[in-house]
Parts: C-alpha cells; sequence; structure tokens
C-alpha cells in the first residue's frame, strides 16, 4: 500500500526541517533523509555564527529577517536560546585584506548587514590577541551572534512532529516520476505518493532533480575545514569572531583554544567531506601572523559541505513547466543564520503563496527559472 501525502521534503538537515516545519501548518508532510540521523552532514559540522554582514544581498537580506524568528521558533518547540552575542571583528592586516574591507563597507553601507569601523587602536582593544605590528583597522558587525544549530534545528523537529509530521530515514530515494497526481517516490524500503516535492538535499540536490527527470541547476558542493586548536596566547572568552576581510581564515574563542578555518572552499563531490590538512597548516600560520595566539596543535578537525547555486544566492520556488516539484538549496556558506526566513520564503513560493511583506526578498531572486 502506498502512502500519500500533500508533501514529500527530501533532505533532514536545517533546510529540510525547516521548510517541512512550514508546511506542515496546512499539509500532510513527509521529511526523507539518506543517513539514519538527521543533520549529518552540512548542519552538524557548521560554525554555528549568525552574521548579518556575510554573503550576498539576498543572503544579507534573509539573515536579518531571521533574527526575530530564531527566538519564536525556539520559545514555541524548543527549550534552548538559539543565539548569544558574540560581535565579529573583520580585520584587515595587509593589502589583501585592507582592499577587501574597503569593498565589504561600501558594499553594505545603507544596507542588510551593515559595518561600523574602528582603527586599529580600537581593534586591539576589542581583541587584545590581534597583532599590533600588522594589524591596520576593522569592520564591526555588532549584530552577530553564536547559534546553537542542532537546538534550533531539534526545535523544528519537534514543532514539526507536533504539527502531524512524518519522519523516514535510512532510505534514500531511488526513483521520482510522475503519476498523474502528483509524483511517485519509490525509496530503499517503500514507495510513497506527494503532490508536491521539495528538494532539499543540499550537495545531492542536482542527483535528485536528475532522479525526477528535472534539469540540474549546476550547484557545487564545496569543502570547508574546521578545527580546534589550544591558544596560549590571550584570548578572552567572550571575545569575538575574528575573520579575515579576503575569506583567507576566522576563528571565535571555544573553551581554553579557538575554534578557527582557512575559510576553505574547494569544490568536491557530494559525500562525507574530510578537512584539508594543508588548509590547516596554512590557517594557523596566518593566523598566528595577524595575532599573539601562537597556535600549535590541532585538538580536533573535521570538513564540511557547503553547496552553491552559480551566482552564490539560494534557490526556492517551484521549477517552471514541472508540476509540483520545487527546490530549497544552493543555501552556500550561510543556510544556518537565513533558515527562519528562508524557510517562510520557500513554504509561501512552493504554495503559490505571497512572500511576506517584512521579509525583503523577491520571488524571481530565488527561482530556479533563472538558471534554465
Amino acid at each position: 500500500m502506498t502512502t500519500t501525502y500533500d508533501v514529500a521534503v527530501i533532505g533532514g538537515g536545517m533546510a529540510g526541517a525547516s521548510v517541512a516545519y512550514e508546511l506542515a501548518s496546512d499539509n500532510s508532510v513527509v521529511l526523507i533523509e539518506t543517513e539514519s540521523m538527521l543533520a549529518t552532514h552540512s548542519t552538524g559540522r557548521s560554525a554555528a555564527t549568525y552574521l548579518p554582514s556575510y554573503g550576498g544581498p539576498v543572503v544579507r537580506a534573509l539573515t536579518v529577517a531571521s533574527r526575530k524568528l530564531f527566538d519564536s521558533i525556539s520559545a514555541e518547540w524548543g527549550d534552548v536560546h538559539p543565539l548569544d552575542a558574540r560581535p565579529v571583528l573583520w580585520a584587515a592586516t595587509d593589502e589583501t585584506s585592507d582592499t577587501a574591507l574597503t569593498g565589504m563597507i561600501e558594499s553594505r553601507s545603507g544596507g542588510p548587514g551593515e559595518l561600523g569601523t574602528l582603527s586599529a587602536d580600537e581593534t586591539l582593544r576589542w581583541c587584545p590577541a590581534m597583532n599590533p605590528e600588522v594589524t591596520r583597522r576593522a569592520a564591526l558587525d555588532n549584530e552577530a551572534h553564536d547559534i546553537d544549530v542542532l537546538g534550533v534545528h531539534q526545535a523544528y523537529i519537534r514543532g514539526f512532529k507536533a504539527r502531524g509530521g512524518t519522519i523516514v530515514t535510512g532510505s534514500g530515494v531511488r526513483s521520482l516520476s510522475p503519476n498523474g497526481n502528483g509524483w511517485s517516490v519509490g525509496l530503499a524500503k517503500e514507495s510513497l505518493s506527494a503532490g508536491l516535492v521539495v528538494n532539499a538535499a543540499g550537495a545531492w540536490a542536482d542527483a535528485v532533480a536528475s532522479l525526477a527527470g528535472v534539469p540540474q541547476l549546476g550547484f557545487v558542493p564545496k569543502r570547508r575545514t574546521l578545527f580546534m586548536s589550544p591558544a596560549p596566547g590571550k584570548l578572552a572568552g567572550d571575545g569575538p569572531t575574528v575573520g579575515d576581510p579576503a575569506e583567507r581564515w576566522y576563528f571565535k574563542p571555544e573553551g581554553d583554544g579557538v575554534l578557527a578555518s582557512p575559510a576553505d572552499a574547494d569544490p568536491v563531490e557530494p559525500g562525507d567531506a574530510k578537512p584539508s590538512e594543508l588548509g590547516i597548516a596554512r590557517a594557523m600560520e596566518e593566523i598566528n601572523e595577524a595575532t599573539t595566539l601562537g597556535l600549535r596543535t590541532v585538538r580536533r578537525s573535521w570538513g564540511g559541505l557547503r553547496t552553491f547555486a552559480p551566482d552564490g544566492e539560494p534557490v526556492a520556488g517551484l521549477v517552471p513547466g514541472v508540476p509540483g516539484f520545487g527546490f530549497l538549496a544552493g543555501q552556500g556558506g550561510y543556510g544556518i543564520q537565513m533558515a527562519p526566513a528562508l524557510a517562510v520564503v520557500a513554504a509561501a513560493l512552493l504554495t503559490g503563496s505571497s512572500v511576506p511583506e517584512d521579509i525583503p526578498v523577491r520571488a524571481e531572486a530565488l527561482s530556479p527559472a533563472r538558471f534554465l
């Protein structure tokens, strides 16, 4: 017997969980995940930062609009405090980062993620661990926060279940075919039917599209390496996250050390991403040049996947000419910070509703049609 749902969402990370929750308010929804656990790849390996100054114009607008939504979903469905304030310093320490910083400040002036500027002395007061011999200036994002990523994801899952949602794990999608009323979804152990299929499969989004006979949109999975390192140098536990405006490294306090990254974005095949040892070595060297932290050893390292659309902005909405098939994919490295607002917008676009007026993005800016 085939179970029928209004909506089948493919992918159990933050994107899939959040849009499934939104859609479940008025529909019967099944959330399908290939892995045995939800949030295995990108969501579970995030640097966990809410950063309004990070990303392109659409990303920044969605991030700003998500601020109040983080609190509302947590207050209703999760015993968790989703955001803890931690400012971000974009610190210029050489000509390359200084030039990049100028571009950041100018591109965000008067819009989402607007940045305040700091002199070298002010930068050192915000982060005494910066190397005074190379610190030039910085931009301050005082609206940045740490995110309890798994807490937010679990809040969405609790809300989804409370709305009657069904979760299927450990069962990848084997086939997708139109059946006259929507789609037949073949899984490893069963078959489902759904009027609407939402492709939220992250790095596998193009592969899922191919199963349905839908044109691939050109998503590119890219590796992001993260590592933990003890920091002999002075670093306050409540200090800011510090990033290189040229995106060569970033770090933030974590226990008695730092959580850091080479900010790598190496194209990789979809799968279980491994950390870049060369990237870690480079990042440690460059962070040590920019600071007095004296990083020497790595306690733990891991890799995650960030999947980008060709223009670097997310994709959400129905595929023109393919009834009942849509995307929520291509969030790049910004998926967590903009997830609440993007899920609200995606649910509206996928069901033919209007985008809420308090989320200032155009449907055309997200539509899969821009790549077809």
